[in-house]
């Protein structure tokens, strides 16, 4: 028995003895909904809001820490998930007739032991001072403030040889987010200043970007994460990235100091999972077919404590998926369709989509049973009557005969109404682009996702169970299981789309 094998027979067993407690957007006229029958009808009942709630608070609450992909939390939580599948009845289909496929994620960090001084001032890598890249770097050089970096700024200093002091200024241009082109900035301007001879540079954070600093800066903490052998896993000798707070310009501006860092990289394997199991379908030949309804089960852990939580738990993102997805599956128990329905909760979708990667490339059913992909994402906030659709309009989407399905469910269903602004190319936050139907789009399986969108709470302590709209979330969990059902009913599987190309 290899190591990750072992690891995860330890798991099991710890696991379980810890398993307590946009229709303007599609251009074809939607597809007509089959007529429900009794069958169908009875099926739908098999979805209960009650259900969804106590699923929800199981496995959103802190029993769990947060589920943070690769530890032990997401995995007992993996566990847990999987008796609740056992209990409904599907069948496995994993790895080695289980409920589970297990796959390496590598980490790429600084090592405890880097250091880093700004004069008198002795910084805690990723936790004092921000380390943008996990590097191998040992510098000692003065350190000089070039204000905002303009060209007229930077060209009253000489650079070379020294460390460069930015403050961080100005607004995106060309419609992304703000934290998008903050991260871009780090990127364009350090490049500039190492250009010049800079050894190191320093960007010290306005008001705009201490908000991103206070919401996003413990994601460095935690190093790179990928699939082993990731080409952006690879570390690159290059010199030091580093972001401060707000509260640091008034001592990273006086003259006269010295930034001194000795940082060094490590970079290890860790085991996550996905779980995966299967309905059979009736028909002797569409029962060779998949239905494939997506969603992930991590999210981010223990983390620096907001207002006295340090439990992220990730309630709407995603646990609303994952209880939505026992539901579908209760609910195809009791009326099975003519195709397979199946389900597969990926491991590490906050680390970068990892186990969608993973799975797609490496399908416990052959990749060309897969018809379609009802991916499942933060489905419980925001204003009860409205949704969104995303790979609904072009270049997103991917198949408009699945597009079509799913808006004629949603009018037969829930009548949420619905938000296409998220799926267009230009929104800022490129959300089609960070959840798991992604890796199957690529590959031109036809692939929706399902979202309430997200809200301030997103990635903070304060997404817990208690927040979450239960009753919108069984009607978006009816909304995936009626479009599923007419997909896994229909004999034609749903059309992939001519000419389908992401923009990027």
């Amino acid at each position: 028995m290899n190591s990750i094998k072992r690891l995860a027979a330890s798991c099991l067993l710890a696991g379980l003895g810890l398993a307590a407690p946009l229709a303007a957007a599609a251009q074809k006229k939607p597809a007509a909904v089959r007529k429900p029958t009794t069958a169908t009808n009875n099926a739908l009942s098999a979805i209960k809001e009650a259900d969804i709630k106590r699923d929800l608070y199981a496995l959103g609450g802190d029993h769990y820490r947060g589920r943070e992909g690769g530890t032990l939390d997401e995995l007992k939580a993996s566990v847990w998930l999987a008796e609740q599948i056992r209990t409904i009845g599907l069948q496995p289909a994993g790895d080695d007739g289980t409920y589970f496929q297990w796959f390496h994620l590598q980490r790429t960090r600084l090592t405890k032991a880097s250091t880093l001084r700004i004069g008198s001032r002795e910084l805690k890598p990723n936790e004092d001072a921000m380390i943008i890249a996990p590097t191998n770097a040992s510098v000692a050089a003065p350190l000089v403030f070039v204000g905002t970096g303009s060209p007229a700024e930077i060209g009253k200093v000489d650079v070379k040889g020294k460390a460069v002091a930015v403050q961080l200024s100005g607004a995106p241009t060309d419609g992304i987010s703000y934290r998008r082109y903050l991260f871009g900035k780090f990127s364009s301007q350090s490049a500039e200043l190492f250009k010049a001879g800079a050894v190191a540079v320093v960007f010290i954070s306005d008001a705009p970007a201490q908000a991103i600093y206070d919401h996003w800066s413990h994601i460095y903490e935690r190093g790179r994460f990928g699939l082993p052998n990731d080409a952006s896993l690879k570390v690159v000798e290059q010199p030091p990235v580093i972001w401060l707070p707000a509260t640091a310009l008034s001592w990273a501006q006086q003259p006269g100091q010295q930034l001194t860092a000795d940082l060094k990289v490590e970079s290890f394997l860790y085991p996550s999972v996905n779980i995966v199991a299967r309905m059979p379908g009736t028909d002797a030949q569409l029962k060779k077919e998949n239905v494939l309804f997506s969603t992930h089960q991590d999210h981010d852990g223990v983390r620096a404590a907001v207002a006295g939580d340090s439990i992220y738990n990730g309630a709407d993102d995603n646990a609303t998926g994952c209880v939505a997805l026992l539901a579908i599956m209760r609910a195809f128990k009791q009326q099975p369709a003519r195709r397979s329905a199946l389900f597969v909760y990926h491991g590490a979708e906050e680390r970068g989509l990892l186990g969608s990667r993973y799975y797609s490339a490496h399908p416990t059913v052959p990749l060309a049973s897969i018809v379609a992909v009802l991916n499942a994402e933060m489905m419980g906030r925001n204003a009860p009557d409205s949704a969104a659709l995303l790979g609904s309009i072009a270049p997103h989407r991917n198949s408009a005969d699945l597009v079509n399905m799913a808006l004629a469910a949603n009018q037969a269903g829930p009548r949420f109404k619905l938000d296409t602004e998220w799926d267009k190319a230009t929104h800022p936050e490129g959300w089609y682009f960070r959840s798991d139907h992604l890796p199957y789009a690529r590959l031109g399986i036809p692939a929706v996702m399902y979202t309430s969108l997200l809200h301030p709470d997103y990635h903070t302590p304060r997404d817990e169970p208690a927040r979450i709209d239960y009753a919108k979330l069984a009607r978006m969990t009816n909304w995936i299981y009626l479009t599923g059902w007419n997909v896994a009913n229909r004999t034609a599987r749903p059309a992939p789309e001519p000419g389908f190309k992401l923009e990027r």
